[in-house]
């Protein structure tokens, strides 16, 4: 069972072996936290991501960090799903996003990873729900990293996901 912790800071100055990218489906860049990772990783970012697109909802693939600071060697893609109201399977393309990238670190024989609270921005899915759904996936997806790391952009985020998991 791996640790799994939660920080509020900047996930582009994690010191982990993979990021997770809260992304769009062309893996060209985008607002919020994928903008700050492809700003943070540089231009081949862009042109690695658009080689592997389209990214499915709920899919991940995985290049390589660039210009981010060592020991980053990894960034893991994931497109979460747009709020709906949640009667359109959001919750389960959410949890799959946390789940396939779990396996896809496993692949890359990450031992650590960092992943924003995907969905939660500009996608509207309620902050409360997909923290309950990270916290559910990521403790029960069988995984070889040892740590997990949740990182939150503000307070309020932080509070939900330590929160979520409580025992």
């Amino acid at each position: 069972m791996p640790v799994i912790e939660v920080v509020q800071g900047d996930i582009t100055l994690q010191d982990t072996d993979a990021v997770v990218n809260a992304a769009n489906q062309s893996l060209r860049g985008g607002s919020g936290v994928d903008g700050a990772i492809h700003r943070a990783a540089g231009p081949r970012l862009a042109a690695a991501g658009a080689a592997l697109a389209p990214c499915a909802p709920g899919d991940a693939k995985a290049t390589p960090a660039f210009d981010l600071d060592p020991p980053v060697r990894h960034v893991i893609h994931t497109v979460g799903p747009v709020w709906r109201g949640g009667g359109s399977g959001e919750d389960d393309v959410l949890a799959s996003c946390y789940a396939r990238c779990l396996r896809l670190a496993d692949e890359l024989g990450a031992a650590s990873i960092a992943f924003p609270a995907i969905s939660t921005g500009v996608y509207g899915f309620p902050a409360d729900r997909a923290a309950r759904i990270a916290a559910a996936t990521l403790t029960a997806t069988p995984t070889r990293v040892e740590l997990i790391r949740l990182v939150a952009f503000d307070d309020a985020t932080r509070e939900l996901l330590t929160a979520a998991l409580a025992p």
